[in-house]
């Protein structure tokens, strides 16, 4: 997920932000997944205080249009926009805890 290069955000989607708030005593060791996918700490993102800063924009779906979603309600069209999710798995009172599709900003 490093960014090497540009990046481009697909069509349909936005660029949601690069900060993820850590969840209340979080504690070490902390991994963070995008997608299901472990990611890096240095060269994907970085610790910053109680924030996770990723090098590149997470991307969301883009919020439908009423025709979109009246075409997908009666089944017409689909959807198959870029919708990353972010989780993080951590320690917290002795136990792992897994935070799931955390929200993203800035």
């Amino acid at each position: 997920m490093s960014d090497r290069g540009e990046f481009e955000v697909p069509e349909g989607s936005v660029a949601a932000g690069r900060r993820v708030r850590l969840p209340a005593r979080a504690e070490r060791p902390i991994t963070v997944y995008v997608n299901g996918v472990a990611q890096d700490e240095g060269e994907d993102y970085r610790i910053d205080g109680p924030d996770i800063v990723f090098t590149r924009p997470i991307v969301k779906e883009a919020k439908l249009g009423m025709l979109r979603w009246l075409s997908m309600l009666v089944g017409v069209v689909g959807t198959y926009r870029k919708n990353e999710s972010v989780d993080v798995e951590y320690r917290s009172g002795g136990q792992v805890k897994l935070a799931s599709d955390l929200e993203v900003r800035e």
